[in-house]
């Protein structure tokens, strides 16, 4: 009898804190997303006009998010690959040093690194100087621009990347690589059919990490962005604590929900479960 209590009484902690902070909140957003009415004066009433007219009202934002977390995601991809592969194979006594450096900007708080590139990429910045000289900031100014949203995006959720790749790069059985040499297999073709493949995993979580928090992200859009790059999250935002239209801030937070899972099944099912299943073989 004790031995099957245990098992429960173990679950029971985690168990009790998502039904307290997880599930009933969700609950009572999914009753608030139903109400209808003038702000003071809101009832329950299975209004469900709330999430056709939160796709038509805001379709713009919902794209822009997406499009702006997709672009940061492929970003992130591209300079945490390198970078992980340096970690975790060529990095020796300094890579201790290299994961510190990764994980250091977590020890400031998300607010002002954002901030800290409102002042990098304002007009009078070296970086949009170069940037202006390349041409890369042809209007004169990078702030204001979807380039700066992604900017930050990118460069807030990098961690989020580098970690996991290199968490699945370290598990690499370096005398893999060395068989395929063995086997006068090229650099290029060792790494496509050996390293790659065997980094998938960390490749599908580093990529859902920085997805999923990117699309609902609103702070970048806020200081980088300006008024004509908002994503759903500042909408959002913006119901709730400036318009106080709880039921139609509620349903599109749904709505982000339903549309944010659709996207991670779909990945996982195409991208993921192969990698995954390709590791548990391993």
């Amino acid at each position: 009898m004790r031995r099957r209590i245990v098992p429960y009484f173990l679950l029971g902690p985690g168990t009790i804190w998502l039904v307290l902070f997880f599930v009933l909140p969700l609950f009572y957003m999914a009753e608030l997303s139903l109400w209808s009415g003038a702000v003071g004066s809101f009832e329950f009433s299975w209004h469900w006009a709330n999430y056709s007219e939160a796709l038509e009202l805001y379709d713009s934002q919902f794209v822009r998010s997406f499009f702006y977390a997709g672009a940061a995601t492929v970003l992130s991809l591209l300079l945490a690959y390198p970078l992980a592969y340096a970690i975790a194979f060529k990095a020796g006594r300094w890579r201790n040093v290299m994961l510190f450096a990764v994980i250091a900007p977590f020890f400031t708080t998300y607010l002002i690194r954002t901030i800290a590139w409102e002042t990098i990429l304002s007009d009078e910045s070296p970086v949009t100087e170069v940037l202006k000289a390349i041409g890369l900031a042809p209007s004169g100014h990078v702030l204001a621009t979807s380039g700066a949203v992604i900017a930050g995006l990118t460069y807030n959720y990098l961690p989020f990347m580098i970690l996991p790749l290199y968490a699945s790069l370290d598990r690499i059985d370096v005398r893999l690589i060395e068989a395929a040499k063995d086997l006068y297999s090229s650099a290029t073709q060792s790494f496509l059919r050996v390293t790659l493949p065997l980094s998938a995993p960390g490749i599908v979580a580093g990529t859902l990490l920085t997805f999923i928090p990117a699309v609902g992200d609103y702070v970048n859009a806020q200081f980088l962005g300006g008024v004509g790059n908002r994503m759903i999250g500042n909408v959002i935002q913006s119901l709730y604590l400036s318009q106080s239209d709880y039921p139609s801030a509620a349903a599109l937070s749904f709505v982000l929900m339903v549309l944010i899972m659709i996207v991670v099944v779909v990945y996982i099912r195409f991208a993921g479960s192969e990698a995954l299943m390709g590791e548990e073989a391993r």
